[in-house]
Protein backbone atom coordinates (compact mmCIF):
# COMPACT_ATOMS: atom_id res chain seq x y z
CA UNK A 1 0.00 0.00 0.00
CA UNK A 2 2.52 2.53 0.90
CA UNK A 3 4.66 1.42 -2.45
CA UNK A 4 1.71 2.60 -4.45
CA UNK A 5 0.67 5.68 -2.92
CA UNK A 6 4.69 6.89 -3.51
CA UNK A 7 4.46 5.61 -7.20
CA UNK A 8 1.31 7.76 -7.25
CA UNK A 9 2.37 10.93 -5.27
CA UNK A 10 5.33 10.41 -7.92
CA UNK A 11 3.52 10.62 -10.37
CA UNK A 12 1.52 13.48 -9.87
CA UNK A 13 4.32 15.43 -9.39
CA UNK A 14 5.85 14.73 -12.53
CA UNK A 15 2.60 15.45 -14.22
CA UNK A 16 2.63 18.55 -12.19
CA UNK A 17 5.55 19.75 -13.16
CA UNK A 18 5.78 18.78 -16.68
CA UNK A 19 2.56 20.97 -17.39
CA UNK A 20 0.69 17.97 -18.65
CA UNK A 21 -1.62 18.58 -15.39
CA UNK A 22 -2.65 22.10 -16.16
CA UNK A 23 -3.45 21.83 -19.73
CA UNK A 24 -6.77 22.28 -18.97
CA UNK A 25 -9.62 21.13 -16.18
CA UNK A 26 -9.95 17.61 -15.86
CA UNK A 27 -8.59 14.68 -13.78
CA UNK A 28 -4.88 15.29 -13.98
CA UNK A 29 -4.92 18.80 -13.29
CA UNK A 30 -7.36 17.77 -10.07
CA UNK A 31 -4.78 14.96 -9.25
CA UNK A 32 -2.32 17.63 -9.21
CA UNK A 33 -3.79 20.31 -7.87
CA UNK A 34 -4.40 17.96 -4.81
CA UNK A 35 -1.01 16.87 -4.71
CA UNK A 36 0.05 20.43 -4.33
CA UNK A 37 -2.75 21.67 -2.10
CA UNK A 38 -1.16 18.63 0.43
CA UNK A 39 2.54 19.84 0.23
CA UNK A 40 1.88 23.20 0.61
CA UNK A 41 -0.67 23.37 2.99
CA UNK A 42 1.47 24.34 5.64
CA UNK A 43 2.84 27.23 4.42
CA UNK A 44 -0.18 29.01 5.02
CA UNK A 45 0.21 29.39 8.91
CA UNK A 46 2.85 31.99 8.69
CA UNK A 47 0.43 33.53 5.63
CA UNK A 48 -2.06 33.93 8.05
CA UNK A 49 0.34 35.36 10.63
CA UNK A 50 1.38 37.63 8.17
CA UNK A 51 -1.18 38.76 6.69
CA UNK A 52 -2.95 39.40 9.99
CA UNK A 53 0.18 41.05 11.06
CA UNK A 54 0.21 43.51 8.00
CA UNK A 55 -3.78 44.33 8.55
CA UNK A 56 -3.71 44.80 12.09
CA UNK A 57 -0.66 44.64 13.96
CA UNK A 58 1.73 42.35 15.64
CA UNK A 59 -0.94 41.39 18.70
CA UNK A 60 -3.63 40.82 16.00
CA UNK A 61 -0.97 38.22 13.79
CA UNK A 62 -0.02 36.09 17.76
CA UNK A 63 -3.39 35.35 17.61
CA UNK A 64 -5.74 36.00 15.51
CA UNK A 65 -3.23 35.38 12.50
CA UNK A 66 -2.72 32.02 14.41
CA UNK A 67 -6.27 31.07 14.22
CA UNK A 68 -6.72 32.18 10.72
CA UNK A 69 -3.61 30.11 9.71
CA UNK A 70 -4.26 27.01 11.02
CA UNK A 71 -7.97 27.33 9.64
CA UNK A 72 -6.66 27.67 6.24
CA UNK A 73 -4.11 24.96 7.00
CA UNK A 74 -6.71 22.10 7.81
CA UNK A 75 -9.32 23.58 4.96
CA UNK A 76 -6.80 23.41 2.29
CA UNK A 77 -5.47 20.04 3.46
CA UNK A 78 -8.89 18.52 3.39
CA UNK A 79 -9.54 19.87 -0.24
CA UNK A 80 -6.46 18.82 -1.44
CA UNK A 81 -6.97 15.37 0.21
CA UNK A 82 -10.52 15.17 -1.77
CA UNK A 83 -9.10 16.29 -4.84
CA UNK A 84 -6.63 13.57 -4.89
CA UNK A 85 -9.16 10.88 -3.60
CA UNK A 86 -11.40 12.04 -6.28
CA UNK A 87 -9.58 12.85 -9.06
CA UNK A 88 -11.12 10.60 -11.97
CA UNK A 89 -14.52 12.08 -11.09
CA UNK A 90 -15.55 15.07 -11.99
CA UNK A 91 -17.01 16.65 -8.78
CA UNK A 92 -17.59 19.76 -8.68
CA UNK A 93 -19.20 19.85 -12.53
CA UNK A 94 -16.13 19.40 -14.74
CA UNK A 95 -13.41 19.33 -12.63
CA UNK A 96 -13.60 22.86 -11.21
CA UNK A 97 -11.19 23.97 -8.61
CA UNK A 98 -12.98 23.89 -4.55
CA UNK A 99 -10.29 26.35 -3.83
CA UNK A 100 -10.52 29.31 -6.25
CA UNK A 101 -8.81 32.25 -3.98
CA UNK A 102 -5.57 31.09 -4.99
CA UNK A 103 -6.34 27.96 -6.92
CA UNK A 104 -2.81 27.04 -5.82
CA UNK A 105 -1.64 28.35 -2.82
CA UNK A 106 1.98 29.46 -5.14
CA UNK A 107 -0.51 31.75 -7.21
CA UNK A 108 -0.69 34.61 -4.61
CA UNK A 109 3.27 35.06 -5.30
Amino acid sequence: MRKAITIMVVVALVLTFTGAAYAEDGPLKKLGRGVANVITCAFQLPKGIGDAHDENGIFAGLSWGVVLGTFNVVKRALVGVYEIATFPIPLPEDYQPILTDPEFFLDSY
